[in-house]
């Protein structure tokens, strides 16, 4: 009883700072910015030769933006005011999941449907989970589903979905430091699974 009622109250508190905080940011300055990184040394199996095609992420409208998605409960979304992304989130998640490949050196070629490479699958992602889940903590919690795709007859050769969440805070550098920490993590996961299914 005493754990759910502090849960409760937290997210009550949470939501009372939104109100304020939103209050605040009519009419002044420009929201604070904030960007995603990629993790610089992914652990797999021995390198491989293959090539692959990164496509942009597809998500819902409400994660198809620069902001900052923060959910109250099941159900209900909002947005952190004073902050957004630097970019619109598929974009961002598709060049952190393309450099995450880069630095594992596991793969033999990857990139964007535009560098027309002459790739051996398509990892095609959806984003389904990328925001402050103030229900459960707060947490952040991102959840990405994989498929991939062979380029020669259109065959799902694997398909997974790749999630974590890591304790987070309502402030905008709180907020978008723990969604950058989940991110590495899944787009780690991505990579290695990659890895072994090529």
């Amino acid at each position: 009883m005493g754990v759910f009622l502090t849960t409760r109250r937290l997210a009550c508190a949470a939501l009372a700072c939104l109100s304020l905080a939103g209050c605040g940011v009519v009419g002044s300055t420009a929201p604070d910015t904030y960007d995603l990184t990629a993790p610089t040394t992914v652990k797999t199996l021995k390198p491989g030769r293959a090539q692959i095609v990164v496509a942009l992420p597809t998500a819902l409208q409400a994660l198809d933006s620069e902001r900052i998605l923060i959910r109250p409960k099941d159900g209900q979304v909002s947005y952190l005011p004073g902050a957004q992304w630097a970019d619109r989130l598929p974009q961002l998640v598709q060049t952190r999941l393309i450099q995450t490949f880069e630095n594992g050196q596991r793969i033999g070629t990857v990139g964007r449907p535009e560098d027309k490479l002459t790739a051996d699958v398509n990892l095609v992602t959806e984003i389904r989970n990328f925001e402050i889940d103030l229900s459960s903590g707060p947490v952040a919690i991102v959840t990405i589903s994989a498929r991939m795709v062979s380029e020669k007859d259109g065959r799902i050769v694997a398909a997974g979905n790749f999630t974590a969440s890591t304790p987070a805070g309502i402030t905008g550098p709180q907020a978008s430091a723990a969604l950058d920490q989940t991110l590495r993590d899944v787009l780690s996961k991505i990579v290695i699974w990659t890895a072994t299914k090529i």
